[in-house]
């Protein structure tokens, strides 16, 4: 697992372990950058299926409850079928872009 800080953004990329062993990674070392926006990239494991991003979804509500950005990439899941409440995008730079937009929003009372 590594870990990318830039400003108020961790991107956390995952390269070997399974998604459930993400997962209870970043719930151990949560408290490190539970004040930062969150960008998981996926795009580096093989495969990556629907179920496997569902497993996000408790994370991903505890972040944004806290008013901060929680993104996931990965070019290999249909992103028609993701659920509304996660934020899923192809691309490292598509997850920026939505952090600065929804930063907007919440700068803006939104």
């Amino acid at each position: 697992m590594i870990f990318d800080k830039t400003d108020n953004t961790t991107i956390i990329t995952q390269e070997k372990a399974s998604v459930i062993e993400l997962i209870k990674k970043i719930d151990v070392l949560y408290e490190r950058f539970k004040n930062d926006n969150i960008i998981v990239n996926l795009n580096t494991l093989k495969p990556v299926v629907l179920q496997d991003i569902v497993e996000f979804l408790q994370l991903s509500n505890k972040h944004r409850k806290a008013k901060q950005s929680f993104v996931i990439v990965t070019n290999q899941a249909s992103l028609d079928d993701m659920p509304d409440e996660l934020v899923v995008v192809p691309t490292v730079k598509e997850a920026h872009d939505i952090i600065e937009m929804e930063e907007m929003e919440r700068d803006l009372g939104l």
